[in-house]
């Protein structure tokens, strides 16, 4: 019992210690959905909030959106508050490992949280969720449900995640 209560004190001080809402406004950050302590995946922040993302406690924002996709006043309006900013533009056609390691890379660094996550509608986001997860251990199946708790829809980013995840890796995965 002992164990237990401090295993949830635990696990709250870690979720507080993320320092972004639980949840926020659709019309200003639609699919917004906290994945773990630090690590939100969202569609597209609206304009006006992007100046807002420090003060929400974002470190770190990850855009997988085209760039055809996104004004350059994105990346200025982010970097603009001191915030990391890394740009990953994939498509269903394009998406690859070498998309996902560089994901991981960033996530990997102990600096970077809390972060943002986003592309249009957050499907791309969890595509590379799910390949996120099939690198930690997750068989297809739960990988795939966690993209889809993420934002991964049927269709051809779920086609992309499968085609991925079936190619032989260059190169081993980031821890």
């Amino acid at each position: 019992m002992r164990q237990t209560t401090v295993l949830c004190l635990l696990l709250a001080a870690a979720a507080a210690s993320a320092g972004v809402p639980d949840s926020v406004d659709p019309a200003q950050i639609p699919n917004y959905k906290l994945l773990t302590p630090g690590i939100v995946a969202a569609g597209q922040p609206a304009f006006e909030v992007l100046p807002k993302l420090g003060a929400m406690g974002f470190k770190t924002v990850i855009n997988l959106r085209m760039p055809g996709e996104w004004g350059p006043d994105e990346r200025a309006a982010v970097e603009g508050q001191g915030l990391g900013y890394l740009a990953v533009p994939v498509t269903p056609a394009s998406f690859s490992l070498a998309d996902v390691a560089a994901i991981e890379k960033a996530l990997a660094d102990p600096g970077a949280g809390p972060v943002l996550i986003h592309c249009a509608s957050s499907n791309r986001v969890g595509a590379a969720w799910a390949v996120i997860q099939a690198h930690k251990g997750k068989d297809l199946d739960a990988a795939l449900a966690l993209g889809r708790e993420a934002g991964l829809r049927p269709g051809p980013m779920e086609d992309a995640v499968r085609r991925v995840l079936a190619a032989p890796p260059t190169s081993a995965p980031p821890p």
